[in-house]
């Protein structure tokens, strides 16, 4: 166990350089990674999904109640900022439909689930991130079905109930069933937490890998497109949500708060919705696997 531990504790501290390696030899070196299937990746986000519920307390959704306003603020400002800005670059930038899916996808999804980690690393307010992320997680089946439909109504075919569907199935119901073991096992769940990092990494690796290897020559033809199309988007979402935290005349650790919650999304989500909701676009998956790198 103290092995597991301490490997969980190297895979966390270096995951971003794990993730470009690995995302890097998908790219190049497609036929060493090609046996994770896309088919998978469902399966991989639950597991992500499931082990976040395992960290959740009911204390963690205090602050929801103490603070709505602030929770409230800054679900909207995510809500709002990332899918139109999704929406604006995919047309500033001529997307086809495929991309545009899927840069869409993610502006539409809640918020990324390592985003409490970035927040506690910069010194943020945790509490109002672990807030933000629980909130806007359980509006998703609503709110990203929805936006997806306003947005792309006029571009491809967008079934609102299936998407609905999908996001209770692979979000809600694994964190749901984390939250309420961790309840009643919590003495159990708290030794199996400190391997968890090792074990979402994991998980996230292998959908990026499956991804980018299944679609590595058309990735190396739009390359350049798609990284410049999420990067803008990233770094304009962290922007736009700092600019409104300071309209608000916010204290500091909640503009980095806000800031992270709003450009950080769950881009596994992302891509998963993109292959079991758009499975004939098969390059809308490549947005939300770009996005995690």
């Amino acid at each position: 166990m103290k092995f597991l531990e301490k490997l969980s504790d190297f895979v966390g501290k270096y995951m971003a350089f794990i993730v470009v390696v690995v995302a890097a030899a998908a790219l190049f070196v497609p036929t060493a990674l090609i046996w994770i299937k896309t088919s998978w990746i469902t399966t991989l986000l639950m597991i992500v999904m499931f082990g976040m519920g395992l960290t959740l307390n009911p204390v963690d959704f205090a602050v929801v109640f103490r603070r709505p306003k602030d929770v409230i603020l800054g679900c909207l400002a995510q809500f709002t900022i990332m899918p139109l800005l999704a929406f604006a670059l995919g047309k500033a930038f001529a997307l086809d439909d495929a991309l545009l899916v899927g840069v869409i996808l993610v502006g539409t999804c809640p918020g990324g689930t390592s985003s409490n980690v970035i927040t506690y690393l910069s010194k943020g307010d945790v509490a109002l991130s672990v807030g933000m992320t629980s909130v806007s997680t359980l509006l998703a089946p609503l709110l990203t079905p929805a936006l997806t439909y306003l947005l792309l109504r006029q571009t491809v075919s967008v079934d609102m109930a299936a998407m609905f569907m999908s996001i209770v199935k692979v979000v809600i119901l694994p964190i749901a069933a984390g939250f309420v073991i961790n309840k009643f096992f919590s003495s159990t769940t708290q030794k199996a937490v400190k391997v968890l990092p090792l074990v979402s990494v994991t998980a996230i690796v292998m959908i990026v890998a499956a991804v980018v290897s299944a679609n590595s020559a058309k990735i190396m033809t739009t390359g350049v497109l798609v990284f410049s199309v999420v990067i803008l988007h990233n770094i304009l979402g962290y922007g736009l949500g700092y600019v409104i935290a300071a309209f608000l005349k916010v204290p500091l650790a909640k503009k980095k708060a806000i800031s992270i919650e709003v450009g950080m999304q769950n881009s596994g989500l992302a891509t998963s919705l993109a292959a079991t909701s758009f499975p004939s676009l098969a390059l809308a998956t490549v947005p939300g696997a770009v996005f995690s790198v």
